[in-house]
């Protein structure tokens, strides 16, 4: 295992009179994916926004960051949501949405060639066009603003990137092409990635690390070979018992 990244302890976090962490604790190896995998409500989408500092939480979440592991804090977190919130009376191209991340002045004065060119670039990165660039968002397929944000989140390259079920709502087809992009960025980039993601199966194919959450805490994890199908049983009930070890 790498050295880590995020060791986290004893974390718990309390949402509207509700204990969705309990003393959880786990390590995120650098330069590596792990998978979070658990049922609805199990607290998946809350450890992300505790290690973007979205919420309030007790216990420890330290990061090693640097080349020597001693940085408290990482360059730069990339996020990925589930679901991207857009006021349907704003009508919004794909290089606007860029665009608002990108630079300060408004969008009414226009992009330099500069941006442009980086725009493009980042949407090369993640395998789509620049043809997108003007496009509404709107009438964007699914997998294609997956990759929209994608490219938002790798800009500047983070040293971590979270991803809350980054192919929800994508067919099957494009879920696998995504979650190819997704290993491709950490051979190639060195990026840690923290996924949630249901879909055991899929990840078991990507992830060096699986973390199984229940109840608000790390039920088991291990890699995809270490986690048995009776563990998952646990988890997700006998009919989710099943689980691809192969790489």
């Amino acid at each position: 295992m790498n050295p880590p990244l995020v060791t986290i302890r004893d974390l718990h976090v309390e949402l509207g009179g509700n204990h969705v962490l309990c003393g959880l604790s786990t390590v995120i190896p650098s330069k590596e994916i792990a998978a979070i995998v658990g049922l609805n409500g199990s607290g998946k989408t809350t450890l992300l926004r505790a290690l973007l500092k979205e919420i309030p939480y007790t216990g420890e979440i330290r990061f090693h960051c640097g080349h020597d592991h001693t940085h408290t804090s990482p360059s730069h977190v990339g996020y990925v949501p589930q679901k991207l919130r857009l006021e349907s009376n704003m009508p919004m191209t794909v290089r606007d949405l860029l665009g608002i991340a990108m630079q300060r002045r408004p969008l009414f004065l226009g992009f330099g060639a500069g941006v442009k060119m980086q725009m493009s670039a980042m949407l090369k990165l993640v395998g789509a066009s620049s043809a997108l660039l003007d496009r509404p968002v709107e009438k964007i397929s699914g997998g294609e603003l997956q990759r929209v944000l994608l490219a938002l989140a790798m800009q500047p390259e983070p040293e971590l990137l979270l991803l809350d079920e980054p192919a929800a709502g994508v067919d099957v087809t494009g879920q696998e092409q995504f979650y190819d992009l997704i290993h491709r960025l950490n051979r190639e980039h060195g990026t840690t990635i923290v996924l949630v993601s249901h879909d055991i199966n899929m990840v078991s194919k990507r992830a060096h690390r699986v973390m199984c959450m229940k109840d608000g805490k790390i039920h088991c994890q291990g890699t995809p070979r270490e986690l048995t199908p009776e563990m998952l049983t646990q988890i997700f009930g006998a009919q989710h018992g099943m689980f691809a070890h192969d790489h």
